[in-house]
């Protein structure tokens, strides 16, 4: 227990544990919090107004993060690097990302009889408005969690989570009388407005101008040829996390179905979003330090396994009791896609590893490689499987396309974190 303590201490001192581990507590609290708000959700509300505010959710965040995720990674490699022009460069992600969602949702939007039944509470220009916002914001959102961590505020990220999760359930209760049918959406919308505001005040006023760097700043060029290396791939790789339930919601045709899978689905994302954040502050660290580079390889991999391994494990044998507090019908249903996501994140821990030193180190083509090969298997094997095993398909084409790409990457991640120990 004293080593253990010792050990825990001596992380929380260096900055590359420090911001993985809030960023992971982030993810903890966001689970929590989350499965406390669908469990309202299913008591406050029909099966049907569940289902439909599961779809619309879904398509919101596919839309904010089509670009938003590309800029990710920018944001994770150049804000380290870009001193004075920090503001600059995280109101520029900001706005590019918001425009190319926006363009997109609107193309969702002009298209909608295609999309099934799930989405037709969108119909008509208040509803198509309240959407378009709705991206733009969740844009924001999902953007300035990565600012934070770029500026070695991470310990911020889970308060701000905490405190938007417990306004988000307030406003679920609140709305269930007035908006049966609309209440989920808005209740995860409107705290999420409410919450983008002071938290980018400080970025943009207080802690972008006072960043400092030794070097120059990154050039336009530098950045625009990192995004386009990286934009393919971190594109392909939001399609196999924000896609594969759009397309879900459309097959299935029924929304109480569909809530049964979404809920299991979120649950399984959130485990892989665990690997992702150490990844993201591996990148935060050895961007310009190709001296620590292997040094914080083999930590970020220690540590995540050790995480990793026993929550993987919970969840595992007591996926049927988490999912239980939603119903017996949704833990039958959803149990045996929520074991094989939680199988998946194994693999996963190789990978994103892998990912985050690419950033770090500019691979940018590399990086697109990998993640589009990623996507191609597993949205080809969701399209395959599906229709054998319904929605366990979809965790069964995870867990092979990951095992896949992890013995592709792992003979690199072999040599990275190899890199100096006989230096």
């Amino acid at each position: 227990m004293t080593t253990l303590a010792a050990r825990l201490r001596s992380d929380l001192r260096n900055p590359l544990f420090l911001q993985g581990y809030a960023l992971m507590a982030n993810t903890g609290i966001t689970a929590v919090l989350g499965l406390g708000y669908w469990m309202l959700a299913t008591r406050l509300y029909s099966p049907e107004a569940f289902g439909e505010g599961q779809a619309l959710i879904a398509a919101m965040r596919l839309f904010a993060s089509l670009t938003g995720l590309a800029f990710v990674g920018v944001l994770a490699r150049f804000i380290p690097l870009a001193g004075r022009r920090t503001g600059e460069l995280i109101v520029r992600g900001y706005m590019v990302a918001g425009a190319i969602g926006l363009v997109a949702a609107l193309g969702f939007l002009l298209t909608l009889p295609i999309w099934g039944p799930a989405y037709s509470a969108l119909g008509g220009f208040g509803p198509g408005l309240f959407f378009l916002a709705a991206v733009l914001v969740w844009t924001i959102f999902t953007l300035q969690d990565v600012a934070l961590t770029g500026l070695r505020r991470a310990v911020l990220v889970p308060v701000n989570s905490m405190l938007y999760g417990l306004v988000k359930m307030g406003m679920l209760v609140g709305l269930a009388g007035a908006m049966p049918g609309d209440g989920i959406f808005v209740s995860w919308v409107l705290p999420t407005a409410m919450a983008v505001i002071p938290i980018n005040w400080l970025i943009l006023r207080r802690w972008a101008p006072a960043a400092r760097h030794d070097g120059p700043p990154p050039t336009a060029r530098e950045v625009g040829r990192f995004l386009a290396g990286d934009f393919p791939g971190a594109l392909s790789a939001l399609l196999v996390v924000f896609l594969v339930p759009v397309l879900v919601a459309a097959w299935l045709g029924d929304p109480r179905l569909f809530g049964y899978f979404s809920v299991a689905h979120s649950l399984g994302c959130m485990l892989c979003v665990l690997t992702a954040n150490m990844a993201v502050s591996l990148t935060v660290e050895s961007s310009g330090r190709r001296d620590e580079l292997a040094r914080n390889v083999r930590a970020t991999l220690r540590r995540t396994f050790t995480l990793v391994v026993p929550v993987v494990l919970f969840v595992l044998v007591g996926a049927p009791a988490m999912l239980g507090f939603f119903g017996a019908e949704l833990s039958a249903y959803g149990t045996p896609l929520l074991r094989l996501m939680a199988l998946a994140v194994l693999p996963g821990v190789l990978i994103d590893v892998h990912l985050g030193t690419l950033r770090a180190t500019g691979e940018a083509a590399r990086l697109a490689v990998v993640q589009i090969g990623q996507a191609v298997l597993v949205l080809g094997s969701v399209a395959v499987a599906f229709p054998v095993w319904g929605i366990a398909g979809v965790g069964y084409a995870i867990v092979g396309s990951q095992l896949l790409v992890a013995a592709l990457v792992l003979p690199r991640v072999l040599k990275d974190q190899a890199l100096d120990i006989h230096a």
